[in-house]
């Protein structure tokens, strides 16, 4: 049943995917291992979501997430050279210009893919926004500091995505993501500098 909050509509899976997401940034943002949790339970809800709205890059993307999200716990408790807690860093010249390859050889293939099997109408949007999120997605499985420029750029594009498919909470979701990546960036640059311990929690 949809549900009607201030002028637009919703339904209750998209309402609790919304709560779901937030919790799993916030979380992401204090470097809690439980955000991992919250990203394979919202994760799961934003794939029917999406699923309903012809979004089927986008739904795709949540099952990787899952998986995703299983080797990203393990890797921020037991990631780095001695099996501990990993820290945060940044990539190298190389790395990035690697990250951005990835980016754009998914975005093509994605898209070829959206295109050739899919009756989607936004197959060039959702094929580059899908690839970004997975580049983000295994930046931050690895606490890459870069990972929140990733989403910045991505979250972005997103909201005008989302209000294109009158997704309206979904849109306004991720306009609230924009505001947490930054100051996920903010966070992270310091504790980057402070050995990358200063906001870890249990």
């Amino acid at each position: 049943m949809p549900l009607h909050l201030a002028v637009f509509a919703t339904t209750p899976l998209e309402l609790l995917s919304f709560l779901l997401s937030v919790a799993t940034v916030w979380l992401n943002i204090r470097q809690s291992h439980w955000g991992w949790l919250f990203a394979i339970i919202s994760s799961a809800t934003y794939g029917l979501v999406f699923y309903g709205s012809r979004l089927y890059g986008d739904m795709g993307l949540q099952l990787v997430f899952i998986a995703v999200s299983i080797f990203g716990w393990y890797q921020w408790l037991h990631g780095d050279d001695s099996h501990a807690r990993l820290p945060v860093t940044s990539l190298d010249a190389r790395g990035r210009w690697a990250a951005a390859g990835v980016w754009l050889v998914g975005f093509a293939l994605l898209a070829w893919f959206l295109k050739s099997y899919t009756d989607t109408d936004v197959p060039n949007s959702d094929g580059f926004l899908t690839a970004g999120s997975l580049v983000g997605q295994l930046l931050l499985s690895r606490k890459k500091i870069e990972n929140w420029h990733v989403w910045i750029i991505v979250d972005v594009l997103y909201v005008a995505l989302y209000l294109h498919k009158h997704l309206m909470l979904t849109a306004i979701l991720y306009a609230i993501f924009v505001g947490m990546a930054v100051i996920g960036l903010r966070a992270w640059s310091g504790d980057s500098h402070a050995g990358g311990r200063r906001l870890a929690m249990e």
